[in-house]
């Protein structure tokens, strides 16, 4: 296996699950966004909310250094992955601070959630993850 293909799957694998651990974010974060609650307390979701936002937020952190050690690990071959790593780099920065901005509040609403699955920061790093999953299932890896 060459370089590039080593760190092609190795890419793979570590998108694959910091993925995973935002898409289920997300997609709890839609239901807790669609209850109407005014915070968090007294809801089974509720109760969960922080979590899922704390393991998305390891994971958005987990990229932000993968990206970092890709892209200087990568050779001449790797460059349009180094270059698409680096703008998952730049949405997971901007989407997770929006993530800390709203795991800092006193209590979360389901409009701050609403809010925060709109963002744009936050829709286009799950995008990106989305396309350089497809694009790596392509290759294999």
């Amino acid at each position: 296996m060459s370089t590039t293909e080593t760190q092609l799957s190795e890419a793979r694998s570590v998108l694959n699950g910091r993925c995973n651990a935002i898409e289920e974010a997300y997609e709890f974060m839609l239901a807790y966004a669609g209850q109407g609650l005014a915070n968090e307390a007294g809801s089974v979701k509720g109760n969960q909310v922080r979590d899922f936002l704390r393991k998305a937020e390891a994971a958005m952190a987990s990229l932000i250094e993968f990206a970092g050690r890709f892209k200087a690990e990568a050779d001449a071959s790797s460059a349009p992955y180094s270059g698409f790593l680096e703008v998952i780099e730049s949405d997971a920065k901007a989407a997770r601070a929006a993530v800390n901005l709203v795991i800092a509040q006193s209590s979360i609403s389901s409009q701050v959630i609403d809010n925060l699955n709109a963002s744009i920061h936050f829709r286009a790093l799950l995008t990106d993850l989305f396309l350089i999953d497809e694009v790596l299932k392509s290759h294999g890896a």
